[in-house]
């Protein structure tokens, strides 16, 4: 029954993942298809490639994509392991299809105007890239490259990935002008702010180190008051070489001006370093999913 269960339930993750990998690539093959694309704007990746290699040659977008995406999918599954496997080669051969399925509906670009186009696309582009990742999928393109570049060269993946890039965008600068290559660099910015803003969420959370001589009414305070977790971490004065408990505290946004004032209420004098923490997982906070 336990098997049945554990069998149950991997069947049920594995299908909302397909699901929302079907949805971040048609969202993504829809900001690529309705504002990159028919505007020449190759925001780095297979997919700047494939919009270069569609105006100089005429090769459809999607299927150019599947064809440079399928040697690498499998390069990398042989060499890395069933890690890239079945949501990785499911993620690239949906997002080839829509791309080349709404292309043929969209037959002018949603605006005209290029920095619009960039602003745009990389907000829609990421948005759908950003639901694959949380998906725990990928769309292939070049953390796959950038993946076998890293384990046969020792580069690391950041730079990889960055290298890959910046040589599309060249490439685009080349073959197109430098104005459009310009315009990629803004799309690939915006892409990967919206990206990081749908995996770590809106609700942005404030972590509070507290230093104090009054440590341990200002935990009882916070506990009582607030009814949230403290931390009491070990720390030394650098200068003085005296032994104190650090606290550490994560509230919400709208609990930041209740903490101060505890804080303040207690010891006037502590020292307080307030820091984004833009995701918190845990009781009390965002569930893990």
């Amino acid at each position: 029954m336990g098997v049945d269960k554990c069998m149950k339930r991997f069947s049920g993750t594995l299908f909302r993942d397909l699901l929302g990998v079907t949805v971040g690539s048609f969202i993504t093959a829809l900001g690529l298809a309705a504002f990159l694309i028919p505007n020449k704007i190759a925001a780095g990746g297979v997919s700047g490639l494939a919009t270069i290699l569609f105006y100089v040659f005429g090769f459809p977008v999607g299927v150019t994509m599947f064809v440079i995406n399928l040697p690498l999918l499998i390069l990398c599954i042989k060499e890395l392991g069933m890690r890239f496997g079945i949501k990785s080669l499911y993620g690239t051969f949906v997002i080839s299809f829509f791309i080349d399925f709404l292309a043929a509906y969209i037959t002018q670009p949603w605006t005209k105007d290029p920095l619009l186009a960039s602003i745009y696309g990389g907000v829609v582009t990421g948005l759908g890239l950003g639901i694959v990742f949380r998906s725990r999928g990928t769309t292939g393109g070049t953390d796959l490259a950038a993946a076998l570049i890293n384990k046969f060269l020792k580069v690391s993946m950041g730079f990889s990935l960055l290298f890959i890039d910046g040589l599309v965008i060249v490439l685009a600068g080349m073959v197109f002008n430098l104005e459009i290559a310009l315009y990629a660099l803004i799309a690939v910015f915006v892409t990967s702010r919206m990206i990081d803003l749908v995996q770590e969420g809106v609700a942005y959370t404030r972590a509070a180190l507290i230093i104090s001589d009054k440590y341990e009414m200002m935990s009882n305070e916070l506990l009582r008051r607030m009814n949230r977790g403290v931390t009491a971490l070990q720390g030394r004065g650098g200068y003085t070489s005296i032994k104190r408990d650090v606290l550490l505290c994560v509230v919400s946004q709208s609990e930041v001006t209740t903490l101060k004032s505890i804080v303040y209420n207690v010891d006037p004098q502590a020292f307080v370093i307030m820091a984004n923490a833009s995701e918190v997982l845990g009781e009390g906070f965002k569930k893990w999913s």
